[in-house]
């Protein structure tokens, strides 16, 4: 029998929409219903519309009177054994690209070989707190590197305009089928939160080994193993040889000795452009009572913002805008070699900071890079100047170079910085001296935009810490439209934000299973 359902859209008071029953009775009551007449309330979609003088949340639900079908709740995922595969891949790098190119792998009847440069997520958190307290950077195994990638400790957002690469649901349905939130299914901008995921990714990564496939941490690529424009396999760290029928490089975007490997080995890489900037730090309460227009958010989540603006400065037009606001999260020491200071934002999966952290950052294109000298590493050169300078202005340690915002705005030195969630701390530091001269002012003409917009943002109750500098890769691996494989060297599968085709967890995660099946095409399992 088909299911008759009704489909709603309501807008409801928060206090409404965030209780169960009372959200319960109001879709029923919408659909003309009394509780017993609906078999099933399945909600689709829950948004905050907070441009009235009170905020809203926008509901849209399917009611049942029958039971609904039974392809509602799935489908869930079930992994053939491939150990005994006939044709394997190599995946390098374990974050959302490698992981999910690994378990699309299995299902197509691949065996994948994962191979991880850092260490498991519960190993790596040792790293971690070294870096947090003691500032020892280590290059294998820190907040880019490890089991998940960038994302497992950095936040978990798992929003995305990528609706044309892949089946964005899918994504998130194997998400929750390995322990995250359901809620994901349903927000208008998901979120897993950073204490959350490192047991999501633990467990896609025991799906892998469960159906067959292999996955290796500690195990660094040092070489390639390139016969007549074929990429056969890798070398590690330890100069062990894995060879398979293809590779797929999803070694994230800060990866650098891959791209200087390429580069070395004559495997075609190009500059691209990227974002550079710093992290700017409100109150968390200042952003709500902005947002949300009332002093007290009470049941609705922390606040964010997204905002852009066009600068210009020497006649050249570039944008300014808001990237990967951590609500009610903190602000976190994403180096991935020593002496060099980069920032990154995270947020827990409640989000109850105190704080709200936000990347500020203007675009860099090639003009602004010194192409002529280092070629296709020109962005990355770009990078490595910046971060570099920000530890040498900062005291050579892990402590951030900051400012309060209302005195970059002013050029005014900062006598005090404000309390902050960064946990190795800060020291006051002109950002001119960090940034230079053009990002500086465009950040300007971005923050000076930006409190036009939001009452208080652009004051000295927030500060700015440097540097925001891994928005994305500098360096673009190319590769076919059609076939996903570099246009040079057969067998060789660029992947994810590391290869320039990505940026994000869920856009990360569809380019690997492109990238997946792409393998599966070219190589077959007979």
């Amino acid at each position: 029998m088909s299911s008759q359902k009704q489909e709603i859209e309501l807008l409801l008071p928060p206090e409404v929409a965030y209780d169960e029953l009372a959200r319960y009775r109001a879709l029923l009551d919408a659909a003309g219903l009394v509780p017993g007449q609906a078999d099933f309330v399945h909600l689709r979609k829950r948004s905050i519309d907070a441009r009235g003088r009170q905020p809203l949340v926008r509901l849209r639900a399917d009611i049942y009177q029958t039971p609904p079908p039974t392809d509602l709740f799935g489908p869930w995922f079930h992994y053939p054994d491939v150990s005994r595969a006939r044709r394997s891949v190599l995946i390098v790098g374990a974050g959302p690209a490698g992981l999910f190119a690994a378990l699309r792998a299995i299902e197509l009847g691949i065996k994948p070989i994962v191979v991880e440069r850092g260490k498991d997520v519960r190993t790596r958190r040792r790293d971690l707190a070294a870096l947090n307290k003691e500032h020892v950077v280590n290059p294998d195994s820190n907040y880019c590197f490890g089991e998940g990638g960038a994302g497992t400790y950095s936040d978990g957002k798992l929003y995305t305009r990528s609706t044309k690469r892949g089946d964005i649901q899918r994504v998130l349905r194997l998400l929750v089928q390995h322990g995250a939130t359901p809620d994901i299914l349903v927000d208008a901008h998901p979120h897993i939160g950073t204490n959350k995921l490192p047991y999501v990714v633990a467990a896609l990564r025991e799906s892998v080994r469960q159906a067959g496939g292999e996955v290796r941490f500690d195990t660094r690529v040092d070489d390639l193993i390139l016969e007549d424009n074929r990429l056969r396999g890798v070398v590690t760290a330890t100069g062990e040889a894995l060879e398979a029928d293809a590779v797929i490089l999803a070694t994230g975007h800060s990866a650098r000795d891959i791209y200087e490997l390429l580069h070395r080995r004559g495997v075609l890489i190009e500059a691209k452009p990227f974002a550079l900037g710093v992290r700017v730090e409100h109150p968390q309460a200042l952003i709500d009572q902005a947002q949300y227009r009332r002093q007290d958010r009470g049941v609705l989540p922390a606040a964010s913002y997204s905002l852009v603006h066009q600068t210009q400065w020497k006649n050249q037009q570039r944008g300014v805008f808001s990237f990967c606001m951590c609500p009610g999260g903190f602000i976190v020491p994403a180096a991935t070699s020593p002496g060099e200071v980069v920032v990154n934002g995270m947020s827990p999966s409640r989000r109850d900071s105190r704080f709200a952290n936000s990347g500020i950052v203007a675009a860099v294109e090639l003009e602004d890079m010194d192409v002529r000298q280092h070629g296709a590493l020109a962005g990355l050169r770009f990078q490595q100047e910046i971060e570099q300078r920000a530890c040498r202005l900062a005291g050579n340690t892990q402590l951030a170079p900051a400012q309060r915002l209302g005195d970059f705005l002013k050029s005014k030195v900062s006598p005090q910085l404000l309390e902050t969630s960064y946990q190795p701390g800060l020291v006051s530091v002109p950002m001119d001296q960090v940034l230079g001269p053009a990002l500086a002012e465009r950040l300007r003409q971005g923050f000076q935009n930006f409190g036009r917009k939001i009452p208080g943002y652009a004051t000295n109750l927030a500060q700015i810490v440097g540097v925001e500098s891994r928005t994305s890769s500098p360096v673009r691996i190319p590769r076919d439209r059609a076939t996903l494989q570099h246009p040079e060297v057969q067998g060789l599968f660029p992947c994810g934000e590391g290869a320039g085709y990505a940026g994000g967890i869920v856009s990360a995660a569809m380019d690997g299973e492109r990238c997946a099946e792409a393998a599966f095409a070219a190589i077959g399992t007979k």
